[in-house]
């Protein structure tokens, strides 16, 4: 068996049944610097920052393995906020527009 590619019908292990029965997401590498960065700037300037500065000193921190996929996962969270505002926007037009 190849340990690179999941085997979809391997048993659940008591991990992923806890995981999915509380509906918790798997952490991945973005998401573990994003949260170091943020409390890194919240520590640090309390003066505040703008929110881009968190993203960019999360992505400037990942081992170079990881940046492909991160990469990845921040145009596909773009592309699906924009998805969304324009089925939002749709929906508001739908109804009328404006009240």
């Amino acid at each position: 068996m190849d340990h690179n590619v999941p085997d979809w019908f391997e048993p659940l292990t008591e991990f992923d049944v806890l995981m999915s029965e509380n509906e918790i997401s798997p952490t991945t590498p973005l998401d573990a610097m994003f949260d170091e960065a943020e409390e890194l700037l919240l520590a640090t300037r309390p003066e505040g920052f703008e929110v881009e500065e968190i993203g960019r000193l999360a992505f400037d921190r990942l081992p170079e393995a990881d940046k492909a996929a991160a990469f990845d996962a921040l145009l596909y969270t773009y592309w699906a906020a924009r998805d969304n505002d324009r089925k939002v926007l749709a929906r508001h037009e739908a109804e009328g527009g404006a009240r």
